[in-house]
């Protein structure tokens, strides 16, 4: 018989919501929340329950000492199963 964790009904852990994570980065010539939102954007074409967003990391593209890109690195959080 496999062994479980000690105190956990193998009942109760089965609808137990499972969190995932992907990193993007979005790109825009406006600004870095608009970069944010490109991502999440992309991501939602193909997530769904996407729960949260955190911004890890903003940087940016230079040419001839102007900025041409705006760059926000993003982590989507998203439910892999609903609990019930």
């Amino acid at each position: 018989m496999p062994s479980k964790a000690p105190g956990l009904d193998s009942r109760k852990v089965a609808n137990v919501p499972v969190v995932k994570t992907i990193d993007l980065v979005g790109v825009s010539t406006e600004g870095w929340r608009q970069a944010a939102q490109e991502a999440l954007a992309e991501a939602a074409k193909s997530l769904k329950g996407i729960e949260a967003m955190e911004i890890l990391e903003t940087s940016c593209n230079v040419e001839d000492n102007k900025i041409k890109e705006y760059l926000t690195h993003v982590r989507i959080k998203f439910r892999l199963i609903q609990s019930k």
